[in-house]
């Protein structure tokens, strides 16, 4: 994924093209705003005209819409990154030479 780390199914991730890495959003469905779960933004995409989002397995799960693929959600940010914290987690692991 573009934050470095491996893709894991059942963690509650999910790309977006503008927000921030680490950025963590609160997504609803719009047919059913009170059913909503917390992701965090670890990679790029989706790069589907007319998506905003791509939710991880089981954030789709939790939302009800993982056997439709497909929901008009309500995004909402929660919290954004910590600029300078990113860069020193990114920095120590360059340094380390790994992940």
């Amino acid at each position: 994924m573009a934050n470095g780390e491996r893709y894991d199914p059942e963690d509650l991730i999910c790309a977006h093209l503008s927000y921030p890495l680490g950025t963590i959003l609160k997504v609803a469905r719009k047919d059913n705003p009170d059913r909503s779960i917390m992701v965090i933004v670890v990679d790029r995409g989706p790069y589907i005209k007319g998506r905003s989002i791509d939710l991880s397995k089981r954030a789709a799960r939790e939302l009800g819409m993982l056997d439709h693929g497909l929901a008009e959600v309500i995004i909402a940010v929660v919290k954004r990154p910590n600029p300078v914290a990113s860069a020193t987690i990114l920095n120590s692991k360059l340094l380390a030479g790994g992940n």
